[in-house]
C-alpha cells in the first residue's frame, strides 16, 4: 500500500510549544489523529499572530484564509503532559495561497511525532470567494 510522504523544507521560520491536554487524547490514551490537525491549527494561529495578524480569518479587511487540503504523517505516540515543539515553514507561495509545513517533535524525547502540510487559500469572507493574498501577508511570507 502506498503511503503519504511529506518532504519537509530545510528551513522552518516559526516555532512554538504546545502542551498535550487531556482533550487531545483518544481511547488509546495517546494523542488522537484528529488532535494532531487541531494542534497544527493552534500553531498556525500563533504563527499568524507572531506576524502581527489578529487571526486566520482577519488578515486584511474581510480577507482571511481557508485550508484547502491537509496531510499528516504520524511518526510516534504522544501522551498527556508532553510538550510538543511545532515548527512551521512556508512553501509554494502563489497569487492565491501557499503551503504550510509542520514538524512536530516531542520536546523531552526529541522524537518526531508527526509531519504535516496544509494548503492555504486566501478567502474573502464578505464575497464568499477566493481572493488574492493580501499585500502585507505576501511581503511577510516572502521575507521568511
Amino acid at each position: 500500500m502506498a503511503r503519504i510522504e511529506i518532504e519537509l523544507p530545510e528551513k522552518f521560520s516559526f516555532q512554538t510549544e504546545i502542551a498535550v491536554r487531556v482533550s487531545d487524547l483518544n481511547y488509546g490514551n495517546h494523542v488522537g489523529n484528529d488532535s494532531i490537525l487541531t494542534l497544527m491549527q493552534e500553531a498556525r494561529t500563533l504563527f499568524y499572530r507572531a506576524m502581527g495578524f489578529e487571526s486566520e480569518v482577519k488578515l486584511e479587511g474581510s480577507i482571511g484564509q481557508i485550508v484547502s487540503d491537509a496531510a499528516i504523517v504520524y511518526k510516534a505516540e504522544s501522551f498527556l503532559g508532553d510538550t510538543l515543539k511545532i515548527a512551521i515553514a512556508v512553501g509554494d507561495l502563489n497569487k492565491f495561497g501557499f503551503d504550510l509545513y509542520y514538524r512536530i517533535i516531542n520536546k523531552a524525547s526529541h522524537k518526531e511525532v508527526a509531519h504535516g502540510k496544509t494548503g492555504i487559500v486566501c478567502f474573502d469572507y464578505s464575497k464568499r470567494k477566493i481572493a488574492s493574498i493580501p499585500e502585507k501577508l505576501g511581503e511577510k511570507l516572502k521575507a521568511l
